[in-house]
């Protein structure tokens, strides 16, 4: 605690002169009626000494005078520590990507600085090391008033590339700095140019030094292909404790989360690896990978066709004959292939021409010359080739197969045949097809055999049941070669017609590698970039374009930045991990002072608040004093004291007291009192908001426990899903709101986990499904009620934004046709919550305030579509019943 003014504290000593000025109180006249004055003959005068004042009004009156010295000398909270120099202070923020995930934090701590500066009468110049998106180097703006410094702060954002501290140092060498003082906040990681850097910071004056949490900077890396799983990878900077867990979101480009894995660090660890092991369907849809917490673009991962999607490529030896449906020789190729790999069919030369994973030849020789080139070229270089054997390539075998194989072929009848068709072998534990169940209606007719050899069994995949090889394989190059033994469709077997068939197929795309980034000299041009915070947008002005070769030599820039590359059909992923040296710690500055952003944070002022105590201690003793000298009468102050008590009563009146004298929303009670905080402060903001731009009238939000508090009263229930299941009685009184009307909002508030992240949450819900009475689902869509019951919405974020709302999927006539309960990820009371200076404590990310503005939007329809059900979705009738009527 401190003073602006400590100088007044001296009155206090005026306190006891105001004890003896005021321990007197003159006696209250009286009115009386004198009898005749004869009655009044030999009366004697009595002698009448003034009335002391009661000891317990003088203390009264003494506080009051108090409160009123204390409230002029300025009392401020938080208002330790002292900023360095004496003359101009340099405010100097490290805005790089690695600042983005505590951005809040950092903010919060410059505004410290500057309301010391401004008590203070410091001019104020700023300096943020990273350059701006234009190409602009880093340079200190001159002295300033801390009144401007604040409007150039809320300017600075985080940007997606290193700060350029030789540039600054350079900027801050070019100036003369008298009697300054330095106030850094570093991002915490080194760089080529720290040396002269720090060298400039202590020649210009003092340096303080403020530093956050002890959570490390991390960056993910590019995740690399691992068989059928994506190896997704982590680096940070060493810490001796333990590390909390990474949580990595798979994300789609509409910004759905498809599935998330967590990356165990021990400490010291450096980094570490997990894997996303998902259907191939799946995972060609992924667009990014996102670590979960707060937004940073050393958090994002962008995925391009390298990770999402591998085509295949589709050839046969009579193209007109491949394509008849049930015979042709690709027909059950491209139906089995189709739904996780892109299918690319035409001739040899075409499909080599372009990148593939895999090539599929079905009962095609290769004979040319030109051809074998291609071909050996694509294997060698890691492309996996897939052989189907057929009455062609049994008569001309080439040199592009796994084993050797015997002339001609086996069959029922033939001269190598067996009595009956043949059933496949369990398959071996090497093969890739390991774990596959064999149908047993799976048969053989006809087949090529393998020479037999010593390294035959190491080579078989799949196998008969009298042994003889179904599939081989053999390494060639950085590539692979398959062949199965019979042909693609169903003239030799019955397998092409056997789900066990796509299930083989998916398993040897998944063995092979991502199309490789081109590696030509051709520069693209960028499309989209990253910000600092890790949201795609357009390039910059400064942005140009660059090679592929070049991303993982050029480090991020303005002129350079992380984002997507090239064409819209054949987007190239630059991650800003691509250019960057790997993590290390920054060196501490010597002679620097160092300290935690707290000890300069922001500071509140009690002198208004005192103030305003001590005139309402004076109204009271006006009062009283009335009272006392019999001004006020006694029947007069009792009136006023019952009219009092039932308002004070109602001003204290707990907001779940009487509900059902007003309209106001409740949230459930979760015994976790952060989340049950956010809640409240968050529903109550809501309502301020919907009393300020609505004709609806809410009162303050109420905590309410299911089965012991009566819901019937809310029209909306907010829900914030956490670790903690429910007990039977609350999910039955749930299930009772629900079906007479009530609407719940559940919250799972994972969407992108922040501060509240909730990793059970989601875990949480699908188990509270088997108990909850919750409809059939969809996702919510522009064309629902919910999204125009008062404002147009296209989105509906909360405090995170991307993840699927949900609503009742069919409309329920006995409900009117709504949705009794509306559930998703983005954290909507964060975005809501107030706290009690009218200001946002929680971040919105990514979209700042006009996020938050969209979520308060959101936050009115779900109130209107509480209080007036589907009306608005009756609106849309009005022009066809106006024609009928008009009929």
């Amino acid at each position: 605690m401190s003073f602006e003014t400590p100088w007044l504290l001296a009155a206090l000593a005026l306190l006891p002169v105001l004890w003896w000025l005021l321990r007197v109180t003159p006696p209250a006249p009286r009115r009386q009626s004198f009898p005749a004055l004869r009655l009044l003959l030999g009366l004697k005068p009595a002698e009448e000494s003034a009335a002391r004042t009661p000891l317990w009004l003088l203390a009264l009156r003494l506080l009051a005078a108090g409160l009123i010295i204390l409230g002029l000398a300025g009392p401020i909270s938080g208002g330790g520590g002292a900023l360095p120099g004496s003359g101009p202070l340099l405010l100097v923020i490290d805005n790089s990507w690695a600042a983005a995930a505590t951005w809040g934090a950092r903010r919060d701590a410059a505004e410290g600085v500057l309301d010391r500066a401004e008590r203070a009468g410091r001019p104020v110049a700023l300096l943020a090391t990273a350059p701006l998106p234009d190409g602009t180097p880093p340079r200190p703006t001159p002295p300033m008033p801390v009144a401007d410094a604040r409007a150039r702060l809320a300017a600075i954002v985080p940007e997606p590339w290193p700060p350029a501290r030789a540039a600054a140092a350079a900027a801050l060498a070019a100036k003369p700095w008298p009697n300054a003082g330095i106030v850094y906040l570093p991002d915490g990681l080194a760089a080529p140019d720290d040396r002269a850097f720090a060298a400039a910071l202590a020649a210009i004056g003092p340096v303080l030094v403020l530093q956050g949490a002890p959570m490390p900077p991390r960056l993910l890396l590019a995740p690399r292909v691992a068989g059928e799983a994506l190896a997704v990878r982590l680096a940070q900077l060493p810490v001796a404790g333990p590390s909390p867990p990474a949580i990595v979101l798979a994300e789609t480009g509409d910004g759905r989360a498809l599935a998330q894995t967590a990356i165990t660090l021990g400490p010291g660890a450096a980094g570490g690896e997990a894997a996303f092991r998902l259907p191939p369907e799946i995972r060609n849809q992924l667009a990014r990978l996102v670590l979960a917490g707060p937004a940073s673009a050393g958090g994002v991962v962008l995925l391009d066709e390298r990770w999402r999607r591998r085509p295949v490529g589709l050839a046969a030896a009579d193209a007109i004959s491949a394509e008849v449906p049930l015979i042709g020789d690709l027909y059950y190729l491209r139906r089995a292939l189709s739904p996780y790999a892109e299918i690319r069919e035409g001739n040899l030369a075409d499909l080599l021409a372009r990148p593939l994973s895999v090539l599929i030849l079905a009962d095609r020789p290769i004979a040319d010359a030109d051809e074998a080139a291609a071909v050996a070229r694509f294997v060698d270089g890691g492309g996996v080739l897939v052989r189907f054997a057929g009455p062609r390539l049994a008569e001309h075998p080439d040199s592009f197969l796994p084993v050797r194989l015997i002339t001609g072929d086996r069959a029922i009848g033939g001269a190598m045949s067996w009595g009956q068709p043949a059933h496949l072998a369990p398959f071996p534990p090497t093969s890739p097809f390991a774990g596959l169940s064999v149908p047993d209606e799976v048969t053989v007719t006809r087949q090529v055999l393998a020479e037999p050899t010593a390294a035959l069994a190491g080579q078989t995949w799949a196998a008969l049941s009298d042994g003889t090889p179904l599939v081989t394989a053999a390494a060639r190059g950085a590539g692979r070669v398959v062949l199965f033994h019979v042909t693609a469709n169903a003239d030799w077997s019955d397998l092409p017609l056997s789900g066990l068939f796509i299930e083989m197929l998916r398993r040897i795309v998944g063995l092979s590698a991502g199309i490789a980034a081109p590696r030509d000299a051709a520069p693209l041009a960028p499309a989209e970039t990253l910000d600092g915070f890790g949201v795609l947008g357009p390039p910059g002005s400064s942005a140009r374009p660059l090679a592929v070769a070049a991303f993982l030599t050029t480090p991020p820039s303005p002129a350079f930045p992380p984002g997507l590359f090239g064409p819209e059909n054949a987007r190239v992923a630059r991650n800003l991990a691509d250019g960057l040296p790997p993590l290390a710690a920054a060196g501490a500055i010597a002679g620097a002072r160092v300290a935690d952003y707290g000890a300069l944070g922001r500071t509140r002022a009690f002198g208004p608040d005192l103030l305003a105590a001590a005139l309402a201690l004076f109204v009271l003793d006006l009062l009283l004093s009335l009272f006392l000298r019999g001004v006020l009468r006694a029947r007069w102050a009792a009136l006023a004291l019952l009219l009092a008590v039932p308002i004070a009563g109602r001003a204290e009146m707990p907001a779940s007291d009487n509900p059902a004298l007003q309209t106001r929303l409740a949230y459930v009670v979760t015994g976790d009192e952060d989340v049950d905080r956010v809640s409240r402060s968050g529903l109550a903001g809501l309502s301020d908001y919907v009393n300020e731009h609505t004709a609806a009238s809410l009162a303050a939000p109420t905590a309410v426990t299911p089965g012991s508090d009566d819901l019937s009263f809310y029209p909306l229930l907010y829900w914030p899903i956490t670790t903690a299941p429910p007990a039977a009685g609350e999910v039955a009184a749930l299930n009772d709101y629900m079906s007479h009307g009530g609407i719940i909002l559940i919250d799972t508030r994972d969407a992108d986990a922040g501060a509240a992240f909730n990793p059970g949450g989601a875990a949480m819900l699908r188990r509270l499904g088997a108990a909850l009475s919750i409809p059939p689902l969809a996702p919510l869509t522009v064309d629902h009620v919910l999204a125009r019951t008062f404002y147009l919405l296209r989105d509906f974020p909360g405090r995170y934004d991307g993840a699927t709302v949900w609503v009742q999927r069919d409309q329920d006539r006995s409900n009117d046709s709504v949705s009794p309960v509306i559930i998703g990820a983005n954290d909507w009371a964060a975005a809501w919550a107030t706290d009690a200076d009218g200001h946002h404590p929680y971040a919105v990310i990514p979209g700042g305030e006009r996020q938050r503005l969209l979520a308060y939007r959101f936050g009115v329809n779900l109130v209107m579509y509480a209080l007036t059900g589907n009306y608005k979705g009756d609106q849309v009738h009005v022009p066809a019943l106006l024609e009928r009527l008009g009929q």
